[in-house]
């Protein structure tokens, strides 16, 4: 599931606990060779687990939590890198993928008679060289200052800083007195953050404000460093992946930076106090550019087809889809068992919680909880985020339930898409470019069925959890029919489904309805079903390992969207469309 790479990154308050780790496992080369005795159940503790690796055995027809023990601890281990969309490891789990597409006997659905469709993926980054000097003496990069990336399309500025000996002038206080467009042209601002309702200098900024302010200036410097936020500091580091754009306007206008209150006196060659809006300044020398490359791998979608048996609904698809991309490698390696420690106490919600610093009580139980675990096992580096739940989990069910389908004797009527999609964690990118430019016809996919992060369930780790707990969203957003039909199939089942449809609510704070990528087929008005277990301590850290997975519910749950799937494609007529229909190219609401 996708969340804002700063969220997944950001752990300052492990250092407390960072203890002597030992070196780094050895990293294996390639997956896991075949036999191996029955797995057990997962633990339902942290500090009970499964083994770090797991030598996989070969699959069976049916659904089993064998099957998908042995199946993740190869798209999980940590050859596989994180499996980031662009990079090496994507390759090597979607080639996996497409080997097990072509095992089953499945029909290759990419393009040019392949499994695969190659996304057109650019990274967008800070190029090397950042510089930046006032009156000849230079400044510290993301220590005095800080450059911004370019704002998009909508306000496409400030893709390049080039000055060489460019004027410096005061602009003054956003919100405040400030100069006019035509004097700060040519020139770097320089300006003072707004002041919040208690008269202080005030860091809640929005960084384009200033640039669509003066657009022809050099640049903009707001000498806010001292009271931004870190997450705002780094922005310019970190690269995006996005996908091309032909035509797309290039960004100009002026440059955008944060700037220390230091380094802006160094500018202005005088104290910022009392200084009057238009006061000039010394000049100053540097550059910087933002800008985009092809990634440094194929980004791609896998897709296989088991072709349906009546002659007239056949050419109709029933779409099952998980993403097969993660977040990669860490920046830094973590102790892995103070990580658990923890999230497990201040994350419980993984990423998606943003914690203070420990309380005293905090503290001791993260402490204790950490003594705990290494009386059972010594420290641990971690770098890679394996990915096994988000969304691991959701892709070897995906072929669990290929393996079943394409084995059983009696086939569905009408044929299955099976949508294993790339670059979700860049921003459902797989799949928008799949919706936008499907292989098969658009409006032959009569329903998607999602799965996203279907590992974790369990009750001590998940809200309203437990051994038959489901998350469901969106199945009668279009069409209600669709969602009279999983609830008439749960209760029929000898143990049904607790389905949780909270997070389905309008308006709920998560905005789960648009982090996956069942709405890039919503959004074309094809009725979905997102079905998931939730979020869980390791959500989008570095401990979403194999270990810890359920793979007992998770094997219930790839049973659960087998059925589903089957009843959608027996039908003789498909999923009514009566909600409503958004722009393709809207925002998503939740």
């Amino acid at each position: 599931m996708t969340v804002y790479r700063i969220l997944a990154r950001g752990l300052p308050a492990l250092a407390v606990l960072a203890a002597a780790c030992a070196p780094p496992a050895p990293v294996q080369e390639g997956p896991p060779p075949a036999q191996a005795p029955a797995p057990a159940a997962a633990p339902a503790r942290q500090d009970v687990q499964l083994p770090l690796k797991y030598q996989a055995r070969p699959t069976v027809p049916e659904i089993t939590p064998g099957d998908l023990m042995s199946r993740l601890y190869v798209l999980a281990d940590d050859s596989m890198m994180g499996r980031q969309a662009g990079h090496r490891g994507n390759v090597m789990g979607t080639d996996y993928i497409a080997a097990e597409f072509r095992r089953m006997g499945l029909e290759p659905g990419g393009e040019n008679g392949t499994f695969f469709q190659t996304i057109p993926l650019v990274v967008k980054g800070i190029a090397p060289g950042v510089s930046l000097s006032a009156a000849g003496q230079a400044l510290t990069p993301w220590t005095d200052f800080s450059p911004l990336p370019p704002l998009g399309n909508t306000f496409p500025f400030g893709a390049e800083f080039r000055a060489q000996n460019t004027p410096v002038v005061f602009g003054g206080q956003l919100g405040g007195e400030m100069i006019t467009d035509a004097q700060a042209a040519g020139k770097v601002v320089v300006l003072l953050p707004p002041t919040g309702d208690n008269g202080q200098p005030n860091g809640r900024w929005w960084p384009g404000y200033p640039r669509t302010r003066f657009p022809r200036a050099a640049a903009v410097a707001v000498a806010a460093s001292d009271i931004t936020v870190p997450a705002v500091l780094t922005l310019g580091q970190g690269e995006s992946a996005e996908l091309e754009e032909p035509g797309a306007q290039a960004p100009t206008g002026p440059a955008g930076m944060t700037i220390t209150r230091a380094a802006a006196e160094r500018m202005m060659g005088a104290p910022l106090a009392g200084m009057r809006p238009g006061t000039q300044g010394r000049t100053v020398t540097g550059s910087f550019r933002f800008g985009s490359r092809r990634p440094d791998a194929p980004a791609r979608n896998v897709v296989a087809i088991l072709r349906g048996t009546d002659p007239t609904l056949r050419a109709q698809y029933v779409g099952i889809s998980a993403h097969n991309d993660h977040e990669g490698i860490a920046d830094q390696a973590l102790d892995h068992d103070s990580l658990i420690a923890f999230n497990t106490v201040m994350r419980p919600q993984g990423a998606n919680d943003r914690p203070g610093a420990p309380s005293a009580a905090q503290r001791e139980r993260i402490q204790g909880m950490l003594d705990s675990l290494r009386a059972l096992r010594p420290a641990r580096r971690d770098s890679i985020y394996n990915g096994a739940d988000d969304d691991g989990s959701g892709t070897v069910a995906l072929l669990e339930i290929a393996e079943r389908m394409a084995s059983s004797p009696n086939r569905p009527r009408r044929s299955v898409i099976f949508l294993s999609h790339t670059a979700e964690e860049a921003g459902l990118l797989g799949s928008e470019w799949f919706s936008d430019h499907p292989t098969v016809p658009r409006d032959s996919i009569v329903t998607v069925l999602n799965m996203d992060m279907v590992g974790h369930g369990r009750a001590s780790e998940v809200a309203r959890g437990g051994p038959y707990s489901i998350q469901m969203i969106g199945s009668r957003r279009l069409s209600t029919e669709l969602g009279d039909l999983i609830d008439a199939l749960n209760a029929r089942r000898a143990t049904p489904m607790q389905i949780d449809y909270t997070w389905d609510a309008p308006g709920h704070p998560a905005n789960r309805y648009c982090r996956s990528d069942h709405f890039m087929y919503a959004r074309h008005g094809i009725p979905i079903t997102y079905l998931s277990l939730g979020y869980h301590p390791h959500y989008h850290m570095l401990t979403d390992e194999a270990q810890y997975i359920d793979y007992e519910h998770s094997a219930r749950v790839a049973g659960f969207v087998h059925d589903i799937a089957l009843e959608v494609a027996n039908r003789d007529r498909r999923p009514t469309v009566n909600g409503p229909r958004q722009d393709p190219n809207a925002p998503c609401r939740q």
